[in-house]
């Protein structure tokens, strides 16, 4: 687990180089201004309707994106279409052809939307729907062909339909990986929306750039506190749900019973329709406006000369470097701090506000926090993005942590060992395969995340691709977006083999 942790090594070599002496005043006005937020009505009435918004375009993108999974899932699932058909080959096609919109960034999405249909509400929607609904089939089709089919098959010997007999036997198995999974999703659909009015697409995200970009730092905290503190509201009512739901106590099972938490469900299904048909009408979004494109002018008229003679091995080798060190960087640093912090309570604590910042705070805002003192690049783009994971990470290690069993840390605490070490050999060495397999997952999302920090110079995909969507060289861009779409079904093909590896049992 500490093994990654070596790479700010190398990186703190080379951080003197490429420092400048021009921002470090801005920076600490900025570290400053985390006290002092502002608090001026105009300025907090602005941010809240932006936070609106971006919770309006969270939640309609995240419905939508659960709706596809589930009805795309169950397509894909090889269980459903050998008990339906005899054979799973269609299951097959589907997957790979899911994996397209999956290995596009929600960003890219939202900017050729943005080209097509012009800028409106639903823009956003569909950029989040879209990749969210095939990571969430993915997902779904996958605990489908984990699930035991021992019941499925006694159904259907004893002559019960083959759609019946998959809901009955497969459905309330289902069920928990689906609340499980859902909640995370809705979680990521924020800060995805976040990033989407960072570039444009309004709410939150566009507020804070534009604090950023003009130096009002105090604004810019005003709005990062309202965002934390929705984050946390929101990361605090699933955790609650999926204890109440999905692992009740002895006491609360006989006392409300699996019916009343089934009617809970349904209930809250059930309100969320009604709630995202009032937030649409609130955003205005309309989903019809999206069938009127319009022509991109010049695509398949430009020269593929140019677009063959991009430098694509530099891009492509600053796009993978910008990924190798993003994610050790995140890897290695979470299990490193809660180390350093194990033994004092209010270290911990403040370690746990650092990182709850760090998984909000979107990546182009701390690339362009960085570039006040260093100079744009990939180590730049690099710490921007591991920032950003570390938080992600760092919350996954220490819940897992709490959750772990305390049995060999205590001993080893009383056969002398310090706090460090009991953490270290008592609980991370229980924590190592899997931590390390969902690092790999990680990697795989920071690959398809280099393309936010494009704007910090990175030399990568990413840069090039905002710079032919500038000058609407639409040939390239195409080009660029295929590129990373074989980058990423590759990333992803490499981390599920390293999962499998760490998660198998010697």
């Amino acid at each position: 687990m500490l093994l990654p942790a070596l790479v700010p090594v190398p990186l703190a070599v080379l951080l003197p180089g490429l420092t400048h002496g021009g921002g470090w005043d801005l920076i600490g006005s900025f570290a400053a201004a985390a006290v002092t937020p502002s608090l001026d009505p105009l300025v907090l009435g602005s941010l809240v309707r932006g936070l609106g918004v971006t919770a309006g375009m969270a939640l309609l993108g995240w419905a939508a994106s659960l709706v596809l999974g589930l009805l795309l899932g169950v397509a894909s699932s090889r269980t459903v279409w050998r008990t339906l058909t005899g054979t799973a080959l269609p299951a097959s096609l589907i997957r790979r052809l899911l994996a397209i919109p999956r290995s596009i960034h929600e960003l890219i999405w939202g900017l050729l939307l943005l080209q097509l249909v012009g800028l409106q509400p639903a823009v956003a929607v569909l950029a989040i729907a879209l990749p969210f609904g095939a990571l969430v089939a993915r997902v779904l089709s996958d605990l489908l062909d984990a699930l035991s089919t021992a019941s499925l098959e006694a159904l259907r010997a004893s002559g019960a339909p083959a759609p019946a007999a998959l809901l009955t036997a497969l459905g309330p198995a289902l069920l928990p990986g689906v609340l499980s999974y859902g909640g995370y999703r809705l979680e990521c659909a924020l800060r995805s929306a976040t990033l989407l009015g960072v570039f444009g697409l309004g709410g939150l995200g566009t507020d804070l750039k534009l604090s950023l970009q003009s130096l009002e730092f105090h604004e810019l905290w005003s709005g990062l506190w309202l965002l934390l503190a929705v984050m946390l509201a929101l990361e605090g009512s699933v955790s609650l749900l999926r204890r109440r739901w999905l692992a009740p106590g002895r006491f609360v099972l006989a006392r409300r019973g699996v019916g009343e938490r089934s009617r809970e469900m349904l209930l809250a299904t059930a309100a969320l329709l009604p709630l995202c048909a009032l937030v649409g009408h609130r955003l205005g979004v309309d989903p019809s406006a999206l069938l009127a494109w319009q022509p991109l002018p010049g695509l398949g008229q430009g020269d593929w000369a140019t677009t063959l003679a991009l430098p694509w091995p530099r891009l492509v080798g600053g796009t993978l470097l910008l990924t190798v060190l993003a994610a050790t960087l995140a890897v290695g640093l979470a299990p490193l701090l809660l180390l350093l912090v194990a033994p004092r309570a209010w270290a911990r604590r403040g370690l746990q506000l650092v990182w709850a910042l760090a998984r909000l705070w979107p990546p182009p805002l701390s690339a362009l926090l960085l570039l006040f003192v260093l100079q744009p690049g990939v180590v730049t783009a690099a710490l921007a993005l591991g920032f950003h994971n570390l938080g992600v990470l760092g919350r996954l290690l220490l819940e897992s942590t709490d959750d772990a069993d305390p049995a060999a840390e205590e001993a080893l605490a009383c056969g002398g060992s310090g706090p460090r070490l009991a953490l270290l050999y008592g609980r991370f060495s229980g924590l190592a395969r899997p931590y390390l397999a969902y690092g790999a997952y990680r990697a795989d999302v920071i690959l398809r995340e280099s393309v936010v920090v494009g704007l910090a110079g990175a030399t990568g995909l990413g840069s090039q691709l905002l710079e032919s969507l500038s000058s609407f060289a639409w040939d390239q861009l195409l080009a660029l977006v295929a590129a990373y779409a074989v980058l990423t079904l590759l990333g992803e093909d490499l981390s599920d083999r390293a999962r499998r590896r760490w998660l198998a049992v010697a």
